[in-house]
Order: C-alpha cells, then sequence, then structure tokens
C-alpha cells in the first residue's frame, strides 16, 4: 500500500499532474486516476491515510468491486497469474485468453490487465516479475563477515559469505568461504548450483575479480577459469553493469535477508571451523526457504518447486574440475615446460616455436592453438621427464622403430669427435632413452645453423666444463664462446699470491 500513499501525497502536492505522478512512480496514469478517484469518493486524504492500516486502505479501495461477479472470478486467479507469468514465455495476452476460454463473459484484455496491475499494487506482490523461471541466479559476497574462532588462541578470523538466489522463485543459497579467490569463487557457484538441483540458463555475477577480470558496460572481460566453469555447466556468464545497481537489486535483496535470518539468528554461537559455521547457515537457510512470505502467500521454496524446477537445465554428472592457464612456448623438440611439474609435455612438431595457450587441473593438461585442442596428456609430475606421443613426432625423429644409441652415436661422429663425446656422455647419464635421443638430437641439429667445425669445438668447451647440456651448448655457440682460443681460457692457472696455500703447506702440517 506505500505506493498508494504516494500517490495521494503527490497528487495533494501543488503542480503535480497525475501524468508527472505518473512518471514519478512508474505507474500508468490510469490506475494513478482510478486510486485517486476512490479516494476522493471516500473523502480521505492523505493525512487519513499515511497511519491507516492496510486492510483497512484495502477494504476502501476494493468496496465497489466486492459485489462484482467477474472481479471475484478474476480475483481468485491473481495468484495463479503471478507464478505462470514467471514461466518461460507466458505472457499476459496468453493468460488472458485461457481465463476467456474458461470466463467467456469475462473481462477485455485491457480490463483484465487493468484488475490484475491494481491488484499487484494493492498487495505490492512484485515478486520481480521480470525474472523468468529458470532465467537466472544471481551472486555475489556479502558486505558484512561472519567469524571462525581459533579454539587454541581464542582470536576471530573473519570469513567471506556467498549469496545466490533465483530470479523467479527467490530461492536463496549461502555459505561461508574463507576468501573471494577465484577457485573459492568458482567452488561456491558449483555449491550453489548443486543446492538448488539444477542449471539456470544464465549466472549473474558482480563485477568482483574472480569473475571478470576487465568490467565493461558492453564488453566484460570474465575470468577465463569461471567462463570454463560455465561452459562445463552449460549455462552464460552474464555480468552486472557497472553503476547499473538494478542488475543486481536482487542479490542485494538477499543479502539483507540473509543479515536479518542467518547473521542474527548466529550472532551469539561461537564456531570453531568453517565446516561447523556452514552447518548452522545450511540449518538457517532451510528455515528461511521453508517460510512463507508474506504477500506471496507461499514459502521460497514452495514457489521454487512449482514454478522454477522443472525449467532449470539437468546438472552434469560429474562436477567441475578447476583448471588453470599459461600461456607457454613450444621448444626446439616440439615440447611445452610445465613449471608446476617440472616436466615436458609433447604437441604435433609443426607447432614448434609457436605460443600455445595451456589448461590443466590436477590429473589432466590440455594443450590449445588458435582455440582448437592440438594436445591433451595426464600430468605427470616426474621432474624434468618427458612424456611424448609418438604422433606428435615427426618421421625422422620416431626413434623406437628406427633408431639405437649406435646410430646416435655413428651420426655424432660424423660431426666431430668431441660431438660423439657429448652424446656419448648424455646417453650413459639418462635413465629413459627417449629424453636423451631428444637432447642429442637438439645438439646435432646445431650443426644446421653453426656448422661441423663450430659446433665440435662448442662441445670440446662444454666437455672441459664439465657441463654437456644443448643449453650450454647453445650458448656457447650463440656467444662465440667456440671462437676463443683455447690457451687463453682453458689453461688458466691461478696466479701466485702470499695468501694462496698451496700444497706444501699442508704436508707440512703433516710432517
Amino acid at each position: 500500500m506505500r505506493k498508494v500513499r504516494e500517490i495521494i501525497r503527490l497528487y495533494e502536492q501543488p503542480g503535480l499532474s497525475q501524468r508527472q505522478i505518473s512518471q514519478a512512480l512508474g505507474i500508468s496514469r490510469p490506475v494513478v486516476s482510478d486510486y485517486i478517484t476512490k479516494i476522493k469518493t471516500f473523502g480521505l486524504s492523505y493525512q487519513d491515510i499515511e497511519k491507516m492500516p492496510d486492510d483497512t486502505l484495502i477494504e476502501i479501495l476494493q468496496k465497489n468491486k466486492a459485489t462484482d461477479e467477474r472481479y471475484k472470478t478474476l480475483q481468485t486467479k491473481f495468484l495463479h497469474l503471478t507464478k505462470e507469468l514467471k514461466r518461460l514465455g507466458v505472457t499476459r495476452q496468453i493468460l488472458w485468453e485461457e481465463y476467456k476460454q474458461e470466463n467467456p463473459d469475462g473481462y477485455s484484455y485491457s480490463q483484465f490487465c487493468y484488475h490484475y496491475q491494481m491488484w499487484q499494487n494493492i498487495s505490492e506482490v512484485t515478486m520481480h516479475m521480470e525474472h523468468k523461471a529458470g532465467d537466472k541466479l544471481f551472486v555475489d559476497f556479502a558486505g558484512k563477515k561472519l567469524f571462525v574462532t581459533d579454539r587454541r588462541t581464542g582470536k576471530k578470523n573473519e570469513v567471506e559469505v556467498f549469496i545466490a538466489i533465483l530470479g523467479a522463485s527467490q530461492l536463496i543459497y549461502a555459505e561461508a568461504s574463507v576468501s573471494q579467490k577465484k577457485e573459492e569463487w568458482i567452488r561456491l557457484n558449483e555449491n550453489a548450483l548443486r543446492y538448488i538441483g539444477g542449471v539456470p540458463r544464465a549466472i549473474v555475477p558482480d563485477c568482483l575479480k574472480s569473475a571478470v577480470t576487465k568490467s565493461d558496460r558492453y564488453e566484460p572481460d570474465i575470468n577465463p577459469e569461471y567462463l570454463d566453469f560455465a561452459r562445463h555447466y552449460s549455462t552464460t556468464i552474464l555480468p552486472a553493469r557497472p553503476a547499473k545497481p538494478k542488475d543486481k537489486s536482487l542479490v542485494e535483496g538477499a543479502v539483507r535477508i540473509a543479515y536479518s535470518w542467518i547473521y542474527a539468528k548466529l550472532r551469539d554461537r561461537v564456531f570453531f571451523s568453517i565446516e561447523e559455521l556452514n552447518i548452522a547457515i545450511l540449518e538457517q537457510l532451510e528455515l528461511l526457504n521453508a517460510r512463507t512470505m508474506q504477500r506471496p502467500g507461499v514459502s521460497r521454496r514452495e514457489l521454487f518447486d512449482s514454478i522454477e524446477k522443472e525449467e532449470l537445465q539437468q546438472l552434469p554428472s560429474e562436477h567441475y574440475e578447476i583448471k588453470k592457464y599459461k600461456t607457454l612456448t613450444v621448444q626446439f623438440n616440439y615440447h611445452i615446460y610445465l613449471s608446476d611439474d617440472c616436466h615436458y609435455y609433447s604437441v604435433p612438431y609443426h607447432y614448434k616455436g609457436r605460443k600455445v595457450a595451456v589448461l590443466f587441473t590436477e590429473r589432466a593438461l590440455e594443450v590449445y592453438s588458435g582455440n582448437v585442442r592440438i594436445a591433451s596428456h595426464f600430468r605427470n609430475k616426474r621432474k624434468n621427464g618427458y612424456t611424448t606421443q609418438r604422433e606428435h613426432m615427426p618421421e625422422s625423429h620416431k626413434w623406437q622403430d628406427n633408431w639405437d644409441p649406435d646410430k646416435l652415436l655413428n651420426w655424432a661422429k660424423e660431426k666431430g669427435d668431441s660431438v660423439a663425446d657429448v652424446v656419448e656422455a648424455i646417453l650413459a647419464s639418462r635413465q629413459h632413452p627417449e629424453q636423451s635421443y631428444k637432447t642429442c638430437l637438439g645438439i646435432i641439429s646445431l650443426s644446421k645453423t653453426y656448422g661441423d667445425l663450430r659446433l665440435n669445438r662448442a662441445c670440446k668447451r662444454a666437455i672441459y666444463y664439465d657441463n654437456c647440456t644443448y643449453r650450454m651448448i647453445k650458448n656457447i655457440l650463440s656467444n662465440n664462446m667456440d671462437q676463443v682460443d683455447d690457451n687463453d681460457d682453458m689453461a688458466m692457472t691461478l696466479p701466485e699470491h702470499e695468501n694462496i696455500r698451496g700444497k706444501n703447506y699442508y704436508m707440512e702440517d703433516l710432517q
């Protein structure tokens, strides 16, 4: 009845027309005119109705309709109309046509809509009519925190509280979390979907960093991990627009409800773990969702079961595995190096030198180029190890069938004795021949760029430094260290100095 009182208050303000009142309150002009006429008919003013009980005012406004049988029949359908309008594709036109089939002498379409709007305004059963059943889930963190107490020290530690609400039925979900980090955010979103038992067509988050990397009114950049989560659940992420409070008004209302029905109820209780706290939150949540809402006359759970449950998409059987993303360069040996595992994974050899997107979970890894998956592997935590798929190799590198260590050594000897010594040392040092084959191949292939002579000299210097690796030999060649005179470098001896003790010093002690 707040809007009715506001109409009369504004009407009594000098200089305001009914059209201006209609625009100010978002109510059609005929409805504004009808309220004003009824109040004037009973000789009432704003001062008279300001403190009047709602029931009395409703009775006054509906007095002349009490004997109208057509209105009585329509009135019994108002709550049903409210529920049906939340279903996907249902309009007032469709509901009026159904009403006319049952009541051929009923109201015209314009009168049907007029009386329904009047009833809505009187009872304030708005119920966010713009939200269709199964359409959107609104999610955010509450501004205020709850607390978990350290059992040993007694210190109270703040925890975040995640809130989710369905647009149509207004079913609410809440859960405490240690942080707002990306991994926690995705896990909380998933728990909300599992709680409601289905997937809406869209999830509407606020523009927090865990959901949106760059907020923009028209093209926000959604966090790739969050986007992948949406793909897994076959839904869409529709971030609330910056500076558009109506986009997130529903979840903000849910936060205020949570303050009253969860925070207030738990304010004097002490929780020693976040698990204890979440059990208590769930208990209060069930009571909240089962509580009859004053104006619709049904609970959130009843409304959900009757209009929204069947409209949700089915949950996938598997839970979402949180993925990490990296951009890596494919190395000369057609492998990427994942630093998280200290391990090398193969990709098709023709991607050598390209940057690729790497997506990995706890169990598996996928490699993408231009949005096309080019490789997938199970994770392997063996340090400095190689995971190679045969189909990723060029024909000349499929060593298992065509080569053995002797063939590789013979090829190295064609480049020079020092090259052969390096290859022999590498072969002897590795437990897995496949890994050593590719390293040796990389070293031998340097002759294509630098020539056999320079490669042989670089290998000789690497042997002297006792560092026979591809990287070392490549650095020697790229820095032209192979062209430095051996006598200027490799034959260096320690200078004579009075503070340097020679072997005679120690021999004297023994004597």
